[in-house]
């Protein structure tokens, strides 16, 4: 069962310029900044309220972000859900019929176990499974 959305996830160009942005706009500090290298991405959380907003910067040129940028722009790249047994949530919507992009769940970044729902199967949008590790 997905219990409440984890976070949105915004794919930037420039983590530095984004981080300044998003630090006015919500009123808060960035909590935590974390390279993710099996994804390629530096990740920067604002947390205001019981919400947080994930920034996603790539790394390197072979980034699923930096490809989503050069394909899309900047902007909304993925919703994420937190869920109790991720595990069981991926069964549960395989058996759905809804396609995986992970086989098995991956570490991610904020010491979470993630998995993704390709688009395809949510009307466009890259969903994130998310389990506090």
């Amino acid at each position: 069962m997905l219990n409440k959305i984890e976070h949105i996830g915004i794919a930037v160009k420039d983590l530095s310029t984004a981080t300044q942005i998003y630090k006015f706009l919500l009123g808060v500090d960035c909590y935590k900044m974390e390279d993710v290298e099996s994804e390629s991405v530096t990740t920067a959380f604002f947390k205001t309220g019981e919400s947080k907003i994930e920034l996603l910067a790539a790394t390197d040129d072979e980034s699923v972000i930096k490809k989503f940028i050069d394909r899309k722009g900047e902007g909304i790249h993925h919703i994420a859900f937190d869920v109790s047994d991720i595990y069981a949530e991926m069964e549960r919507l395989r058996d759905e019929g809804f396609i995986l992009l992970n086989d098995v769940p991956k570490k991610g970044a904020d010491n979470k176990l993630i998995c993704f729902v390709h688009p395809k199967s949510a009307n466009g949008v890259l969903i994130e499974l998310c389990q506090e590790i």
